[in-house]
């Protein structure tokens, strides 16, 4: 047999045995988590490992495809995972999503009309790139990106060995995507519970809204959330509940209705959401926006029945596109709240009213009293009780409740 058939057989023998052991390690990967995050960092890592890299982003589509955003990276940059988005066809990775084909760039890559550059991203200059689709159903879901500081040529094994990667863990990473999202919806579900029983606990108004506020934040993981009452009277919006430290923010003056997104939602009872505040031409403090760190926005106005009592806001720290299901959970933390804001406004009446009653039956009994002691009409009695809690600035009850009290005493 010639040496170069030897060659080639062992060459193939031993890009087999690759295959092999990067199938066996995708295999115990998948079988041992299926938490999402520690799925895709164990797959960046394989992935710069059989490539020699000396980053790997991965980046999967969001729930609506409309994104591709940074969900892992190696070497670690926390604070960019979830930041770093990119449209369809936008990057070489885009671009490797749109065409659902490998792209290798073995040199020059930022001189690449395709090539964005991230600014988030400290490690974001290099040579060459290898952008490679994770599949999923015939579908891409992701793209692995695998990039070299200094030029690299990348063979044709690391090409097969990536896209192996990426066709084995198209599935897995689909069920770790569905097993987040039945958790995060048992979290919402429980938040929910705690809300209603907060909604019903007895608690003072200014807590419930608090406690509501900080129970949406966690559930719509919020940077910010806020709940803002209407003054029917004033037709104006104030902030009555956020989980924001920032006393900039907490005191940020009020909105008139039909203003800004939160007064539109609240003229046209319907929810609205905002990708980025600070472009919104309509949004009022973009400068605040940004120096709180928000950028996407849901505002769902408070309803009972077709009555707007007010809006809950939730702000996110990134762009971030709304999902029905999420307006829809919004909303109906929303109108729960609005119950429990007229429930509470409707026992405070009716706390006046008894107490106007009771005040009245005093006033009646003290005036009774005056009367015979003083033998002095009605009119003559009154005006004695009114100038005395004129006088000494206490209620008219007090006054009553004093003059009864001396008369029992003098029995």
């Amino acid at each position: 047999m010639p040496k170069t058939s030897v060659k080639v057989l062992q060459t193939q023998l031993k890009e087999k045995k690759e295959e092999i052991a990067v199938l066996y390690r995708i295999s115990e990967t998948i079988s041992t988590t299926v938490n999402l995050e520690e799925l895709l960092n164990k797959i960046a890592e394989i992935a710069l490992q059989v490539t020699k890299g000396d980053a790997c982003h991965l980046f999967l589509f969001d729930e609506a495809r409309e994104h591709l955003v940074l969900r892992a990276a190696k070497p670690l940059h926390s604070k960019t995972i979830g930041l770093v988005r990119l449209n369809m066809g936008q990057g070489i990775a885009g671009q490797a999503a749109k065409t659902k084909k490998v792209i290798a760039i073995s040199k020059s890559a930022p001189a690449d009309p395709r090539y964005k550059q991230f600014p988030a991203l400290p490690e974001d200059k290099f040579q060459a790139i290898l952008a490679v689709p994770i599949i999923a159903k015939n579908e891409v879901i992701g793209i692995i990106n695998i990039r070299h500081r200094v030029s690299h040529k990348y063979s044709g094994r690391e090409e097969n060995l990536v896209s192996l990667i990426g066709n084995q863990v198209g599935s897995a990473i689909e069920k770790a995507r569905l097993y987040e999202e039945s958790k995060k919806k048992s979290r919402r579900l429980d938040t929910m519970s705690r809300i209603s029983s907060t909604i019903v606990s007895g608690r003072y108004l200014n807590e419930i809204l608090q406690l509501i506020v900080t129970m949406t934040a966690e559930m719509m993981n919020s940077k910010i959330c806020s709940i803002m009452l209407l003054d029917e009277k004033q037709q104006e919006l104030q902030i009555m509940a956020t989980q924001s430290l920032s006393p900039e923010y907490i005191k940020k003056p009020n909105l008139k209705v039909g203003e800004s997104v939160s007064g539109r939602a609240v003229q046209e009872k319907k929810p609205i959401t905002v990708l980025d505040v600070t472009r919104e031409s309509g949004y009022k403090y973009p400068e605040l926006a940004r120096q709180e760190g928000i950028v996407s926005m849901l505002s769902v106005p408070m309803m009972v029945k077709d009555k707007v009592v007010g809006v809950i806001n939730s702000y996110t720290s990134h762009e971030h596109s709304f999902s029905e299901e999420e307006v829809k959970i919004l909303q109906s933390v929303a109108n729960q709240s609005a119950i429990a804001i007229e429930n509470t406004k409707l026992f405070d009446k009716t706390m006046e009213m008894e107490e106007a009653l009771e005040t009245r039956k005093l006033v009646e009994k003290a005036k009774g009293v005056l009367m015979t002691k003083y033998n002095m009409n009605e009119s003559e009695a009154f005006k004695i009780i009114q100038q005395q809690s004129m006088n000494t600035r206490k209620s008219m009850k007090q006054i009553a409740e004093a003059i009864l009290l001396t008369a029992e005493m003098n029995k």
